[in-house]
């Protein structure tokens, strides 16, 4: 007889785990399958973004934001340091630590909270007695049954037609995580979130990186001044975008990969590269579910369609985070899984998609949160905005960094704020504010007559605020 749960959920990734957590949190006997393995084939939970995706490469990010300040900014604060270098194969091995210590650290919380851990593949039996059958293929097969049971596979990287890739010259964000070496010339196909993310890290560490993009704007989904701003700041530091580009044809060859397209303008062009990264986005992973053993229903797409409160065509049966429809972020996921777990439970668990904030780890970092300015228009929603520059910010000034700026968004008759856009130093910290803000209704006078830290960076969100009544004090 299989092992019986109250909740099974299948993938450990942001919102798998947090939902096995919070489902053990209520009383629920749980079990949460997951197929990551690490070099040694030990369980590696934590989906795409613990070992591939949001941690890695904000550790990568980190070692190359040192290097480029040691190398280039450190000279202005009186440190002398000689000839910088950096070590790839140890910033690699410092990156793969930071993951196994996450790794490492959801096993501890699933012994912690009870949850029954399967190191495997999961995928539908049948649906039996009132619950489903769950099948593991792992180093020994076997099938668990859950009454109820939450879907949270994730997604894969979508790979570009005629350029499928090898993990070697052309790259998912998997293989661009583990480059051995400094690329001399580095292409990357998609101007967006891991795109520039990467590109920033190897154009810190030497390589000459060129992006192609082929919307013909750059940073469509953020707010327009924020998208000029940061495509500003990232030609200044050396990298090359090119928008509104068509690709013709990929070769990959021995020495490195060329890439046929036509420019903006019409034009043909040709880019000889020693890897190219691809990042035009992410599809769902369902392959291999067997939806079809108990007719869960998936969309064109391939993802499982659901409702407002992530329930599928099954009874008992959810699914959340990527494999859904909504932002293809962590922390989407988790607040799914949680409110998943609780509504289980008879209670009313809660997202508010208005309120989810976007973050690119860049430097400028970009924030926001609610809608932009061009989405205000199009709607013809009546407003008033305010925008601090960080150039008129003392912290800012100290810390050397002064690019960018904050950017409040009010409703013209009642103050409340519908949206907070941000470029610059820490943005992905200070958006937490402007969250926190909305999620209570909060007007731009609100903020305004809010006490912040002298001197501190979120003292720019509050004279953002005061810009939308046009009364700054140090503008």
């Amino acid at each position: 007889m299989s092992k019986q749960f109250d909740v099974v959920v299948i993938g450990g990734g942001p919102g798998g785990y947090i939902a096995a957590i919070r489902a053990a949190q209520l009383g629920f006997n749980v079990a949460c399958i997951d197929e990551w393995k690490n070099a040694a084939g030990g369980p590696a939970p934590g989906g795409t973004c613990t070992n591939v995706g949001c941690i890695p490469s904000k550790a990568l990010l980190q070692s190359s934001e040192h290097f480029e300040h040691a190398s280039k900014h450190f000279a202005e604060h009186g440190i002398s340091t000689g000839k910088v270098e950096m070590d790839v194969a140890k910033m690699i091995a410092r990156k793969d630590g930071v993951v196994k210590q996450n790794n490492d650290g959801i096993l501890y919380l699933f012994k912690k909270n009870k949850v029954s851990f399967f190191h495997g593949r999961g995928s539908f039996v049948a649906a039996k007695d009132g619950a489903y059958e769950i099948k593991v293929a792992g180093a020994a097969e076997e099938v668990i049954s859950g009454k109820q049971v939450i879907v949270a596979t994730g997604s894969n990287a979508r790979p570009l037609p005629g350029a499928e890739f090898d993990e070697v010259n052309i790259l998912s964000n998997d293989g661009a995580l583990r480059v051995g070496a400094v690329p001399k010339k580095l292409g990357v196909i998609g101007s967006g979130v891991i795109g520039l993310e990467m590109g920033s890290v190897w154009r810190r560490l030497g390589a000459e990186v060129t992006i192609l993009e082929a919307l013909p704007t750059f940073l469509g989904a953020a707010d327009e001044a924020v998208a000029k701003e940061a495509l500003k700041a990232f030609t200044k530091q050396g990298l090359k975008i090119e928008l509104g580009v068509k690709i013709s044809e990929v070769k990959n060859g021995k020495k490195g990969v060329t890439v046929a397209y036509t420019d903006a303008k019409g034009g043909a062009q040709e880019l000889a590269v020693d890897k190219l990264i691809v990042s035009i986005g992410r599809v769902p992973n369902t392959t291999g579910l067997n939806t079809e053993a108990v007719g869960l229903q998936l969309d064109e797409r391939g993802a499982i369609v659901v409702d407002g409160d992530c329930r599928t065509n099954l009874p008992g049966v959810w699914a959340v985070g990527d494999v859904v429809r909504g932002p293809m972020l962590a922390h989407k996921a988790e607040e799914e899984g949680v409110a998943v777990a609780e509504r289980i439970a008879g209670q009313h668990g809660h997202v508010n998609f208005a309120t989810v904030p976007w973050v690119i780890y860049t430097s400028p970092e970009i924030a926001w949160v609610g809608r932009t300015e061009q989405q205000l228009k199009a709607d013809g929603v009546a407003y008033k905005a305010g925008q601090f520059p960080f150039l008129a910010n003392g912290r800012a000034r100290a810390l050397g960094d002064t690019t960018g700026f904050v950017k409040i968004i009010a409703d013209a008759a009642t103050d409340e704020i519908l949206g907070v856009h941000i470029v610059g130093p820490m943005a992905s910290e200070l958006i937490a504010e402007a969250v926190m803000a909305m999620e209570f209704k909060a007007s731009s006078e609100d903020i305004a007559r809010i006490c912040h830290a002298h001197p501190s960076l979120s003292e720019s969100t509050k004279e953002a605020a005061l810009a939308v009544d046009k009364r700054t004090l140090n503008f």
